[in-house]
């Protein structure tokens, strides 16, 4: 279910010309930059429901992961104060559709189902696929062992239509920590989510000590900065910031800074790209 090597570099390729319908988007100009001017406030929507893109730090009860670091950098380099809105893959999109929040960083791939609703920031920041976690001793050691299997995951997530063309049984929850503990109560046999999310929590060992994941990644896809359909102006101011992550190699800091496993190839291939076309 995986996209080849081949097909993830075309498909990251198309992302950096902003050739995607959402990139183009409509033909005229939006008003997002001047509201956050005369506000002085940029609106980020988050998923802060744990792991290292984006949870709540039990020491000091401050956001803290991978996706915070992107958002706390646009609001710096835009010269405003920054407003963390905690979303849900099940209401991230509308709290964006909405206007509760200007731009959605939010554990939310592209694909070309969100490009009909939404526009994006031309450049990807990041590349990941879906991992389950199943018991050691599960007789699944395939994704096609799914099939006609009950199966957890939250609500919107990017994975749910491949685990349908799988057969799986789906039950989606709320947030991942629901989906994460129906699985620990044996209530499916799998719970499938951003490998980053579920790698780090298996190497953590304890409670998780008896489960592992299924490999290869499921359908890895390019991250971006999620707007509003035909918010042209914002993707363009956004998207040197974008670029300039990758060049300098922060993004690939902040991956190591935020303990991200596995490593994301994508860094690596697209800060030599831009730095190679000096764009």
């Amino acid at each position: 279910m995986s996209l080849s090597t081949v097909a993830r570099k075309a498909l990251l390729a198309t992302l950096l010309t902003g050739t995607t319908l959402a990139g183009s988007g409509l033909a005229h100009a939006d008003a997002t930059l001047d509201k956050i001017e005369q506000r002085q406030r940029l609106s980020v929507g988050v998923v802060l429901s744990g792991g290292p893109f984006g949870a709540i730090d039990p020491a000091t009860r401050q956001p803290t992961g991978f996706s915070v670091d992107l958002a706390r950098d646009l609001a710096r380099q835009l010269n405003v104060q920054l407003d963390l809105v905690a979303v849900q893959p099940a209401n991230r999109v509308q709290f964006l559709q909405q206007g509760k929040v200007d731009l959605l960083i939010a554990n939310m791939e592209w694909n070309p189902e969100r490009d009909k609703l939404l526009g994006h920031v031309a450049t990807p920041f990041y590349r990941v696929g879906g991992t389950a976690a199943v018991a050691k001793d599960s007789p699944v050691h395939s994704w096609a062992e799914l099939k006609g299997q009950p199966v957890c995951t939250s609500q919107g997530s990017s994975y749910t239509q491949a685990l349908i063309d799988l057969g799986a049984q789906l039950k989606a929850f709320k947030t991942s920590a629901e989906s994460l503990l129906a699985l620990r109560g044996n209530n499916c046999v799998a719970a499938v989510h951003d490998a980053t999310l579920i790698n780090p929590l298996l190497a953590k060992g304890g409670e998780w000590s008896g489960y592992r994941a299924l490999a290869p990644e499921l359908n890895p896809a390019p991250s971006v900065i999620w707007t509003r359909l035909g918010e042209t102006d914002t993707q363009a101011r956004l998207d040197p910031f974008v670029r300039q992550w990758h060049r300098s190699g922060w993004l690939i800091e902040r991956e190591q800074a935020n303990h991200i496993t596995p490593a994301s190839p994508a860094l690596v291939e697209l800060r030599q790209q831009l730095q190679g076309d000096g764009a």
